[in-house]
């Protein structure tokens, strides 16, 4: 039996655009995004696994073998993106010489420090293909106290104001279920109403108090900690049978029983479409300088075609509503600054495969948050201001997207994943079971009557049925 494709519906709160709109882009440019991410450019991040966390001091990385991310050989990559060019002394637009990553300091512009301006041994690369974002079992103390500090230090402390009065809303604070014990997936229709259609729903009220601003920052902060759990449940390893695969009763217990966490999966796959389509004129001149001309000029046609897809929804997110007033610029300074200690807090992830992708998407949303907020549309222009941004940016952004598009396709899959786990014999084949069940009525009904003729006495709950 087909089980028809199940798209939520109505307007995703705080953004421009409805659910359906998403979905339609997502059917889009779901697949470019994966072939793009695949590609020489973007398949190959530049980051610092081992530095010391800023913030406590954090036990030794996980020894799990799922835990460890294969480095690659500098050798094998574009004689440009290789350490010895990356430090030598360059010559600046104006004449003056200066070499970029001898100090590790922040723009004004910048909402996350970005790993590929440090000078250190332990900056590697990394292939993300042969290092995807899946279960690891790395779970308990470490990572609570990582989410912790983010909710409770670094997100203008309205958590439990933006899921105030919401019956089905859980922050993410709570304490959710132990590795490999999560309660099986609820039976009631209810339950399987709320997971298909209820993603609209909202508390009266809810974050209305809360200036967009801060509404905005919660949001992304959630979504991606939501995006990254439906990764973990949808590379669920089951240790019985040694398969990769998706995990229901994670996914409904972690994602699909808050409908909240599910908004702010497309609240975030929103804004990212936005700054993506806002970059466009400046990766239309950028130069990939992958060692081949041919692979540049491919990359950039498919840069081209993804961005061709958000036509649909050209508005997904309007910018340009927040950080006004008179108290616009400390408003923006506290939003950044926040986004930065985040970004430092994923080098306290006790996990290294963990600790790789929470920093990549990190740095992926803050150079959404750059794009949108440090330029107007007429300054990202490659040829004018080509030092705006780093390479990994570029990486880290298009990967987080692809992450966040995995997940809306994750959502979908789960969704008929539960749709199979609720059905009876009577969903199913309505004809045929009805059909079933009339003559074996029939069939009982001859049985009593000839008990009764006999004399034979049967019991009530028996004749029930008939």
């Amino acid at each position: 039996m087909t089980i028809p494709k199940i798209t939520p519906r109505g307007q995703i709160k705080d953004t421009c655009c409805d659910y359906q709109s998403i979905e339609d882009i997502q059917t889009d440019a779901f697949q470019k995004i994966q072939d793009l991410v695949k590609t020489k450019f973007f398949r190959y991040y530049r980051a610092d696994l081992w530095k010391e966390c800023p913030f406590w001091n954090e036990a030794a990385l996980c020894t799990n073998r799922d835990c460890s991310v294969a480095t690659t050989d500098e050798t094998l990559l574009p004689v440009d993106w290789r350490k010895d060019a990356l430090s030598a002394v360059q010559l600046s637009p104006a004449g003056s010489l200066f070499q970029p990553f001898q100090q590790c300091t922040y723009k004004d512009q910048d909402f996350c420090l970005v790993d590929d301006q440090l000078e250190s041994d332990s900056v590697v690369y990394i292939d993300l293909t042969e290092n995807p974002e899946r279960f690891t079992g790395y779970a308990g103390p470490s990572s609570g106290r990582v989410w912790k500090s983010i909710y409770e230090e670094n997100c203008f402390n309205i958590v439990h104001q933006m899921t105030e009065g919401c019956e089905t809303c859980n922050t993410m604070l709570q304490k959710t279920s132990p590795i490999e014990s999560f309660p099986d997936v609820p039976k009631d229709k209810k339950g399987l109403t709320r997971l298909l259609n209820d993603l609209a729903e909202t508390a009266d009220g809810e974050g209305d108090e809360i200036c967009l601003e801060k509404r905005v920052y919660y949001r992304l902060i959630s979504g991606l900690h939501s995006s990254i759990s439906i990764h973990i449940c949808d590379e669920w390893f089951d240790r019985e049978t040694g398969v990769w695969g998706p995990n229901l009763n994670c996914f409904v217990n972690r994602i699909g029983a808050h409908p909240e966490r599910l908004q702010n999966v497309y609240f975030t796959y929103a804004l990212l479409l936005r700054a993506i389509k806002k970059f466009g004129p400046f990766l239309e001149e950028y130069d990939f300088r992958t060692g081949d001309l041919l692979e540049d000029n491919k990359i950039k046609g498919m840069v081209r075609n993804l961005i061709d897809s958000t036509d649909s929804c050209p508005s997904t997110f309007d910018e340009h509503l927040m950080f006004k007033g008179p108290k616009a610029h400390a408003l923006k300074t506290e939003f950044r600054d926040h986004f930065r200690n985040v970004s430092k807090i994923m080098d306290c992830v006790g996990c290294e495969k963990c600790r790789l992708w929470g920093k990549l998407q990190t740095v992926g949303l803050g150079t959404a948050l750059k794009v949108l907020f440090s330029y107007e549309d007429n300054s990202l222009n490659f040829k004018a201001n080509p030092l705006l941004f780093e390479r990994s940016e570029i990486v880290a952004l298009f990967n987080t997207f692809n992450r966040l598009s995995e997940s809306l396709h994750a959502i979908q899959k789960f969704r008929e994943l539960y749709v199979e786990d609720q059905k009876t014999p009577e969903l199913m084949y309505p004809s045929v079971f009805k059909t079933i069940v009339h003559y074996s009525r029939i069939g009982l009904s001859r049985v009593l009557n000839e008990l009764e003729r006999r004399s034979i006495p049967v019991p009530v709950f028996i004749k029930s049925f008939v």
